[in-house]
């Protein structure tokens, strides 16, 4: 019998995630179970591409799935295609918190590939304000905003 934990993953990628997430969501959800887990989020790149697979079989095998997204957040407008402005662009995670978050997320990302595009798909700070109800947004990776100013030693802009 697998002993039970109380630790959930909130940022994981899967294959979807090209160059960055490697198994597959069968893979993954057996090692959840594996570890004892009884929920875990998928977050993948700028997308949903997994979402309705992992969501039926997490379901199937008693694991609660939690829908999410990292997303790309550009530095200033969504619309703005500048090169030296958008390496400043940062990550973002988005964790669904019901139906009114899942559909902003979907807007979200919908926003992102129509007309934020630039070498990834991408939002603004403000789009994302009209858009936030039913999400949970987390700090991201080291490529997150809140991380980059700690580690460049900004901690009163990270607050």
């Amino acid at each position: 019998m697998t002993k039970k934990t109380n630790f959930t993953h909130l940022h994981v990628h899967s294959h979807y995630s090209i160059l960055d997430g490697l198994p597959k969501i069968n893979e993954l959800l057996d090692d959840v179970q594996k570890k004892g887990m009884d929920a875990i989020a998928l977050t993948d790149h700028g997308a949903l591409y997994g979402a309705v697979e992992f969501y039926k079989e997490a379901k199937k095998r008693n694991i609660k799935p939690i829908i999410g997204s990292e997303i790309y957040m550009a530095p200033g407008s969504l619309s703005s295609k500048d090169s030296k402005e958008d390496s400043k662009s940062y990550h973002l995670v988005l964790l669904v918190k019901n139906d009114t978050g899942y559909q902003n997320l979907v807007k979200i990302i919908t926003k992102a590939h129509l007309d934020g595009f630039y070498y990834k798909p991408r939002i603004d700070e403000e789009f994302l304000k009209t858009h936030a109800e039913g999400l949970i947004a987390l700090s991201a990776c080291l490529k997150g905003k809140i991380p980059r100013y700690i580690l460049s030693g900004k901690r009163d802009q990270a607050k």
